[in-house]
């Protein structure tokens, strides 16, 4: 079965879109663009898409593990390509996470899965950019 989301034009430069699971998100262009800042940019979506995608997977696989952080954060970035149609070309993604003896080993071994074998969102990018990934810890 499908995914089917639905996007509509709300006012000025703003557009909604759903979720399969009926969630919404607005976007909008950057004020470059006539934008107000007052929804998200579509291809920040598509970086956020990536976090959101890796990091479930890496609790899913943290609960399984019995692995206990006190917090992780992922930080993307991409670089876009300077012709139109401009596409993120090179992506960064840094994972980082803090906590008391941190069981490094079964972190890593987590954070390696998610990105060789079950994110979806990072296979689709791989297609059109290059990936570059990172692991920090931190003691708390």
């Amino acid at each position: 079965m499908a995914d089917i989301v639905t996007t509509h034009w709300k006012e000025n430069m703003i557009l909604e879109s759903d979720n399969p699971n009926k969630q919404t998100v607005l976007m909008e262009s950057s004020p470059d663009f006539e934008g107000t800042n007052s929804g998200l940019s579509p291809k920040a979506l598509m970086l956020s898409s990536i976090g959101g995608c890796t990091g479930l997977d890496i609790l899913s696989l943290f609960k399984k593990m019995r692995v206990e952080v006190d917090s992780f954060n992922i930080v993307v970035n991409g670089e876009l390509t300077d012709e139109h149609p401009k596409y993120y070309h090179k992506v960064g993604i840094d994972y980082h996470f803090t906590g008391t003896n941190l069981k490094i080993e079964k972190i890593t071994k987590a954070v390696n899965l998610s990105i060789e074998r079950y994110c979806g969102v990072l296979e689709m990018f791989r297609q059109f950019a290059k990936i570059e990934t990172n692991i920090h810890f931190h003691e708390a």
